[in-house]
């Protein structure tokens, strides 16, 4: 963290958590394909239920980036004690998030599913999925915050392999218990989730048995530990929770049109998954290098960190954008080959994919703000796409026609572009660690701000 060249640690610790991300994210695309095939009322069920899995992601892994937060910080500011703490209050909090959503997921799921869809089958669709996934959701919890405690100490293989051993479990489970292979019963959408909730389980197995090995635990259960990596992790939890709010939107607003515009979203979201969610892995990786860095006092690694994150970031946007303009129809036919949502879906990813270059820069300098205690801009910035900007610029839009609502995130990441500009040049972390109300000693990392 504090010796080795910026690019080789980020060469080093990248792939393994890129990887991981990635193939935590086959779990809901391998759903959708196997899904898609058995049923198109399925397909539609899984992208209404979608932004609810997003939700619980965002307080899954927002949980454990607030551990990996506080973790690394208190590595740089040499604070073991109060580490031990923060570690199992932090184990603790993982059960305390699944008991929380499962209670007010199911509550409240029937009544979103009739909000979300005017089709009977979908609804019973979401029905049957969503409540398999809350009643089981322990695994995914506990699984974001070990995971979350190994990478902040430098372990980024193992988490790796345990989400390569879930993918695998899912994508196998999938068509034995959606289409009843072998002897086991047709369940459809309900084997999908039960698919995925396995698939969960068993990563969750392989992380949690490494933290009760090797990660101390003689620390003592702290509610103020856990207030504290909650703050952290707002920022994360935040960013990733609003995806949901404006994913709903959406969804309502190109209901107006069709629900094969729905389903478009949905598959667009899935597609993308594949370029956004190895950022989100290069974002785990320099948030606790930054961290510790800015711990340590080092400014110079801090800016060297997100520059070279920010090289990473635009080359793979790049890519993206040039896949999504040259293949749209093929990308599309993955999950239907439906008429309609073919030529609504061609059209959405060319426009959609302008904005992959501006957001290539957000995204990086979103998780900067984050390292050197800058909660608040990170927050903003968050709140400024998915909130002020994507749903009320997809309302306006649609008053011209569909085509133009997908106009809504080109034009949204080039004025977060714009915002976030202004704060870097605004807030450089050298004035940060100077103002007073923010974290500048070593008592203040062990109490985490």
């Amino acid at each position: 963290m504090k010796q080795t060249p910026v690019w080789k640690l980020l060469l080093k610790l990248s792939p393994p958590v890129m990887l991981a991300l990635l193939i935590q994210s086959v779990y809901n695309i391998v759903d959708s394909y196997f899904v898609a095939i058995y049923s198109a009322e399925g397909l539609t069920a899984l992208s209404i239920i979608f932004p609810i899995q997003l939700l619980m992601t965002a307080v899954a892994t927002g949980t454990g980036t607030g551990i990996n937060i506080l973790v690394s910080r208190m590595d740089g500011a040499e604070a073991s004690g109060a580490q031990n703490d923060m570690i199992k209050s932090g184990l603790f909090l993982g059960i305390v998030n699944f008991a929380v959503f499962t209670a007010v997921g199911l509550l409240g799921l029937d009544v979103y599913c009739r909000f979300s869809s005017d089709q009977p089958l979908v609804r019973a669709g979401g029905m049957q999925y969503g409540t398999i996934v809350f009643l089981f959701s322990l695994g995914m919890f506990v699984e974001a915050n070990c995971t979350k405690i190994l990478q902040a100490r430098g372990n980024m293989v193992l988490p790796m392999c345990a989400q390569i051993f879930g993918a695998l479990i899912n994508i196998v489970l999938d068509p034995l218990l959606i289409f009843g292979k072998f002897g086991f019963p047709v369940m459809g959408i309900r084997g999908a989730a039960i698919a995925t909730v396995i698939g969960q389980w068993s990563a969750m197995a392989v992380v949690l048995l490494s933290v009760l090995r090797h990660c101390p635990l003689n620390g003592r259960f702290r509610a103020g530990s856990c207030i504290q990596i909650y703050k952290a992790g707002m920022p994360a939890i935040v960013m990733q929770s609003l995806y949901t709010l404006y994913m709903v939107g959406l969804n309502l607003i190109l209901k107006q049109f069709t629900e094969d515009a729905v389903t478009v979203l949905g598959i667009y979201y899935k597609l993308q998954t594949f370029f956004f969610i190895p950022l989100m892995g290069l974002q785990q990786v320099i948030l606790p290098v930054m961290s510790f860095n800015y711990g340590a006092g080092d400014f110079k690694r801090v800016k060297e960190t997100l520059k070279c994150s920010i090289a990473v970031s635009v080359t793979v946007m790049v890519l993206a954008c040039g896949i999504f303009l040259a293949v749209p129809a093929e990308l599309v036919t993955v999950f239907s080959g439906k008429k309609e949502i073919l030529e609504i879906g061609c059209t959405a990813l060319r426009i959609i994919s302008v904005s992959f270059i501006p957001a290539a820069f957000v995204i990086m300098l979103t998780v900067y703000f984050q390292g050197v205690n800058m909660g608040r801009a990170s927050i903003s910035v968050t709140v400024l796409r998915q909130i002020l900007l994507l749903v009320p610029l997809a309302w306006v839009f649609h008053f011209q026609g569909l085509s133009y609502v997908w106009l809504t995130f080109p034009v949204t990441e080039m004025i977060a572009l714009l915002f976030c500009a202004r704060l870097y040049v605004k807030y450089p972390p050298e004035h940060v660690w100077d103002r007073k109300d923010t974290y500048n000693c070593k008592a203040d990392a062990v109490s985490g701000f």
